[in-house]
């Protein structure tokens, strides 16, 4: 691993620690200045221009306690070689994740990289599921690990631990996305499910080691659970329920969902109902499910994602963003939005190195992302 000072890491920490500026504003200077350091190192009056004047100014202030948050992460990282920090451009960030109209720019994970670019379903519902509810989750997500699906879900008591129990039964992988610090383990009562996780699959936060469990990143960590996955299951869930928010992003970001239908009487079963009257596949079987997954239209396999060990956590590719107009990949764009399957097919290119090439276009400001993973060439005067 590089050296835990490293100076693309501490200025990445230092941008996206700037109080107030948000992934939106942040992806917005880095489009328009380059790398966090560049954007660190920028006059006030740029800075202005871009992020308004409030923003520049916290942007030339070091935020609080912001020596101490960095120490806290640079120890966490420095406490086992399975422990990674990922920015937009590594070779290891999950293919899915690109598409997402509000994707994080930078993710801590600990574990296998590779699980991040697997084929994965996400499974989710109830913190308080039935007996049948916690079985179903955990038979269901057994099945799908044992048809070399990861197992997607986000570590919380009631059927997201029941889906993780499930998936490593079966000995395949499973990923557990954390409103938390890879430090903490929220609920507490979860840690040896943690530590299992990590040794079978990765757990994967954009939360900086030291964050607490605060109420509002879990709608947050909801999204990243959606865009990691080509369909949600939602097992149980109430009608007002974090389960039917991952649902709802699933299926605006085109992806399957599906819900198992219950009791009429179970408060737990009102969310699927909702789901399956909206449009939500009702399934009955694992094989329900992957009738509509087809193999052909997963991600590439993760031995073609994922880095080597020695790679460095936060090294952006080195490949040179390309700056002409006449770019063969500008040129496959063509002028209208488009949808990363359909330059696949236009630029007989591989995912990952697809991906790279648009990020970089997007960060010079060729491309625009789009809602509903679609992309845009952007003429430029």
């Amino acid at each position: 691993m590089a050296p835990l000072d490293s100076a693309d890491f501490a200025a990445w920490f230092r941008l996206l620690e700037t109080p107030g500026l948000g992934r939106e504003k942040a992806r917005r200077l880095l489009a328009a200045l380059g790398e966090p350091a560049a954007v660190l190192a920028s006059p006030p009056a740029v800075l202005r221009d871009v992020v308004g004047p409030k923003l520049a100014e916290a942007l030339q202030q070091e935020p609080p306690d912001f020596a101490a948050r960095l120490q806290a992460a640079q120890a966490w990282l420095a406490g086992g070689g399975q422990r990674h920090v990922l920015t937009l451009g590594h070779p290891a960030w999950p293919p899915l994740l690109l598409q997402a109209a509000d994707a994080p720019l930078l993710l801590y994970a600990e574990g296998d990289l590779s699980a991040l670019s697997a084929p994965a379903v996400a499974v989710v519902g109830s913190r308080q599921p039935t007996p049948q509810g916690r079985d179903n989750a955990e038979h269901f997500a057994h099945e799908l690990a044992s048809a070399g699906w990861v197992v997607v879900s986000g570590l919380a008591q009631g059927v997201d631990a029941a889906a993780h129990e499930g998936a490593l039964a079966a000995g395949g992988r499973t990923v557990a996305v954390v409103g938390t610090g890879l430090d903490q383990c929220y609920p507490a009562r979860h840690r040896a499910l943690a530590r299992r996780i990590a040794e079978q699959g990765a757990l994967l936060s954009e939360y900086a080691p030291g964050t607490p469990p605060l109420a509002e990143h879990f709608p947050q960590r909801n999204r990243l659970i959606a865009a990691l996955a080509r369909g949600t299951l939602v097992v149980e869930a109430a009608l007002r329920s974090g389960s039917l928010i991952t649902a709802r992003l699933a299926n605006e970001a085109g992806r399957e969902v599906w819900a198992i239908p219950g009791s009429i009487h179970a408060p737990q079963s009102r969310g699927c109902h909702a789901l399956i009257k909206q449009g939500a596949a009702l399934v009955e079987s694992v094989q329900d499910m992957l009738d509509e997954l087809d193999p052909s239209a997963t991600p590439q396999p993760a031995a073609t994602a994922a880095p080597a060990q020695a790679d460095l956590p936060w090294q952006p590719t080195e490949t040179a963003a390309p700056t002409a107009p006449t770019d063969p990949l500008l040129a496959a764009l063509g002028d209208d939005p488009v949808a990363l399957d359909t330059l696949l097919a236009r630029t007989g290119e591989s995912t990952a190195t697809l991906n790279a090439r648009l990020l970089e276009l997007e960060l010079t400001g060729h491309v625009a992302r789009l809602p509903g993973g679609l992309f845009q060439r952007r003429h430029r005067g």
